[in-house]
């Protein structure tokens, strides 16, 4: 069957002391998603009288006005035609670990029982589901309790997200971002879940508390039957889901023709696999109970192809790097300006965003008109608030030439960039003359023997390096033996680092 591969995040939280910018929210949630389940969060932290900080719920008069005000966006968005599903974070005594709860319908029950349990029963006829996160974490506090793990209330759980890769505990991608919450442990990890027994997909989704849809924090891809709320829901349930670290990646598998999340009867079988990226891939794994089956090596077996006269290739422009704020505090928000004119096609555009402020203008069949705006420093101030770089990236991909210009303008300087330039490496382009002025109007003249005081005080962006489509797509077939009682997944990783994880398909 073929599926649309439609992509959310399932983990964004709005507090009660955000919810002015719910609007907000969900206008900058219809740029990057293509639908949404929100996950309000009603949590606050609550002082002692000696000064210890307590994470408990908000009074239950602001929990049922937030609640209230999400189902009626809920309500709003599906008049308009655009899937929401309302949700909200539920974390209980801790034994459980943390799960977002979300609903099938415009409405739902808000209930937060002590345990996952008692919190499934309570659930029970609303349809809702809940979606495990950072499991890895230790057991009793805030890791996943496995052993209470329902899989019809959960068909899914998250196995990327800010706090890193849950996967495991070992490997890249390591979950250091909350130094308080503590390391990973293989006790909780989603491995540990599926070395039980149990049925459970995954996604990959941001833990997001300023904006939805932070591309550098996870996303997640469900293949639905169609873009209506049902279809969605109905691919969820099926766990017919994966997740990305970063950039999107368009992956069709299956076994014997049976899709990710699928169950498989034992014996012999045909592995198939599509896969389009956003960068150069690197490899894929194909994993049986979380053990290395097969490599699928793709570095080494594209790049020496002599290229035609006219081919696609995709290459990513990133926007961020600027001066310290304690020396330039105007340089926390920086508004790039900008354009890329080609003189052949431009296929499309991928927004990998991570704050608000970002606009595509205009995009035309040879140019992209946009508007980005980078931050620097937490948003919020407390200890879940952003990295302390947002940076933003567009990647294109472009039909064209070995010989063909491209034109990128950033604040209306020109900057050439030659198809075949772009193809040999990343380049760094820096505003320097514009910091050498703003660098004299502040301090004076600052003569130096070398340029670091213009250099680190300039505003930058780097173009990466470009790869052709052999490098960023990849057909495989192979035939394995099935056996009863085994998983099957993938793991994919890019050249850049960026990684997928597939829902596994289950041998009953």
């Amino acid at each position: 069957m073929k599926y649309e591969h439609l992509w959310a995040d399932m983990h964004s939280n709005i507090h009660h002391n955000q919810m002015q910018d719910l609007d907000r929210w969900y206008q900058h949630a219809k740029q990057v998603m293509d639908f949404w389940p929100i996950a309000y969060y009603p949590f606050a932290i609550r002082r002692t009288p000696t000064g210890g900080e307590l994470e408990d719920l908000i009074p239950s008069e602001d929990c049922a006005r937030d609640w209230a005000q999400i189902t009626a966006l809920a309500k709003r968005a599906e008049a308009e035609g655009w899937p929401l599903f309302p949700g909200y974070e539920w974390q209980g005594n801790g034994t459980d670990g943390d799960h977002n709860v979300f609903f099938p319908d415009t409405d739902g029950l808000f209930a937060q029982p002590r345990t996952y349990r008692e919190l499934r029963d309570v659930l029970t006829g609303t349809g809702a589901i809940a979606v495990p996160h950072h499991v890895a974490y230790q057991p009793g506090s805030r890791g996943k309790n496995w052993d209470t793990h329902d899989p019809a209330f959960s068909p899914v759980a998250e196995i990327y997200s800010s706090h890193g890769s849950s996967e495991n505990d070992e490997g890249p991608l390591d979950m250091k971002r909350h130094e308080h919450m503590g390391p990973r442990t293989d006790m909780t990890c989603y491995e540990a879940g599926l070395d039980k027994g149990i049925e459970v997909g995954c996604i990959a989704s941001g833990d997001n508390h300023t904006v939805p849809g932070e591309s550098d924090h996870g996303m997640m891809c469900v293949l639905s039957t169609g873009r209506g709320r049902a279809e969605i829901w109905q691919g969820l349930l099926a766990r017919r889901t994966y997740g990305v670290s970063r950039s999107r990646m368009v992956i069709d598998h299956t076994l014997n023709g049976a899709p990710m999340g699928a169950e498989i009867s034992p014996g012999p079988a045909q592995f198939t696999l599509s896969l389009t990226a956003a960068n150069a891939v690197d490899r894929v794994e194909f994993l049986k109970d979380n053990i290395l089956e097969k490599m699928i090596v793709h570095s080494g077996t594209w790049e020496r192809q002599p290229l035609p006269g006219r081919f696609a290739f995709k290459f990513e422009v990133e926007f961020g790097w600027g001066p310290e704020t304690r020396l330039f505090p105007d340089a926390a928000l920086k508004v790039w300006e900008g354009s890329l004119q080609v003189p052949g096609h431009l296929m499309g555009v991928e927004k990998l965003w991570n704050s608000f402020g970002q606009q595509i203008l205009e995009w035309r069949d040879d140019r992209c008109d946009f508007r980005l705006t980078t931050h620097r420093g937490t948003e919020t101030g407390k200890w879940m608030g952003p990295s302390q770089v947002r940076r933003e990236s567009l990647v294109f991909e472009v039909e064209g030439g070995i010989d063909d210009v491209l034109t990128l303008t950033v604040d209306s300087e020109q900057y050439a960039l030659p198809v075949r330039m772009l193809l040999q490496g990343t380049r760094i382009y820096a505003q320097y003359s514009q910091c050498e002025r703003r660098i004299i109007k502040k301090f004076g003249p600052t003569p130096h023997y070398r340029d670091d005081f213009i250099w680190h005080c300039a505003f930058k962006f780097r173009v990466r390096r470009a790869v052709p489509s052999p490098a960023y797509t990849l057909n495989e077939s192979f035939t394995t033996t099935l056996d009863a009682g085994s998983q099957y997944r993938l793991r994919v990783w890019l050249k850049n680092g960026d990684a997928a994880w597939t829902s596994p398909i289950f041998c009953r």
